[in-house]
C-alpha cells in the first residue's frame, strides 16, 4: 500500500467521523428543541391553571347519587317493550372549556386531564367517574343543557361525535366534552339532560 492509498483511506475514515459528528450535533439540537417546546407547553399549562385558581373545588360524588335514569330507545322496543336501558355511559372525557369558547380550555381542578370516564345520569345530576383523574359530580341544579358537537379544546371528532354538557360552577359556565364508546348513545343523553334541566327550571 503506497502513501497515496494510505492518504485516501485516512481521508475517507476522517470524512465518516466528521459526517457522524455532524449527525450527532443535529440530533442533539433536535432533542433540545423538543425539550424546549415541551417545557414551554408545561409552563403555559401551569400559568393557565394558576389564572383559573379561583375555580372552586369540584363537587364530590354523593354517597347515594340516586338511581340511573331510564330513557326510551329502539333497543327497548326490539326487546318486546322490556325495560329501557339506563343512562350509563363509558368512554372518554376530553376536556372542559369556558361555555361558548371551544378553545378556552380549563386546566384547574383536574378538568384539563383527558381520561377514560364512566358517566351516570340520575335525578340528582351527572356522576363523572375517571379512573386516572379526579371524579366529580354535576348537580342537576347546575345543569344548563347538553348538545352534540364535533370539537372541544382543539380535539375534533366526526360531526355529532361529542356529547357536550353545559353546567355552572362558581362564577363560571362550563362546557365539558365526552365521547362514548358507542356515539349512537349521545342523542339519548342530550334529550335526557335537557329534559332534566327543563324540569328543574320549571320547578323554580
Amino acid at each position: 500500500m503506497n502513501a497515496t492509498t494510505l492518504l485516501l483511506a485516512e481521508a475517507k475514515h476522517s470524512a465518516r467521523i466528521t459526517d457522524l459528528s455532524g449527525r450527532l450535533e443535529w440530533l442533539a439540537v433536535f432533542v433540545v428543541l423538543i425539550a424546549l417546546v415541551y417545557w414551554l407547553m408545561w409552563r403555559a399549562w401551569r400559568k393557565r391553571a394558576a389564572r383559573q385558581s379561583d375555580l372552586p373545588e369540584l363537587p364530590a360524588i354523593p354517597a347515594d347519587p340516586g338511581t340511573p335514569l331510564a330513557h326510551p330507545s329502539p333497543t327497548a322496543a326490539l326487546n318486546g317493550g322490556g325495560e329501557p336501558p339506563r343512562l350509563i355511559m363509558s368512554g372518554r372525557y376530553h376536556a372542559s372549556t369556558t361555555a361558548g369558547d371551544w378553545l378556552d380550555r380549563i386546566a384547574a381542578r383536574g378538568l384539563g386531564t383527558r381520561s377514560l370516564v364512566d358517566l351516570t345520569l340520575t335525578e340528582q345530576g351527572v356522576v363523572v367517574r375517571r379512573p386516572a383523574a379526579t371524579d366529580f359530580f354535576i348537580p342537576a341544579a347546575a345543569l344548563r343543557g347538553a348538545r352534540l358537537d364535533k370539537g372541544i379544546a382543539g380535539k375534533v371528532v366526526p360531526e355529532g361525535g361529542l356529547l357536550v354538557i353545559t353546567w355552572s360552577h362558581g362564577d363560571r359556565v362550563i362546557d365539558s366534552g365526552f365521547r362514548s364508546e358507542h356515539p349512537a348513545e349521545h342523542p339519548a343523553w342530550v334529550e335526557a339532560v335537557n329534559n332534566l334541566n327543563t324540569t328543574r327550571e320549571g320547578a323554580r
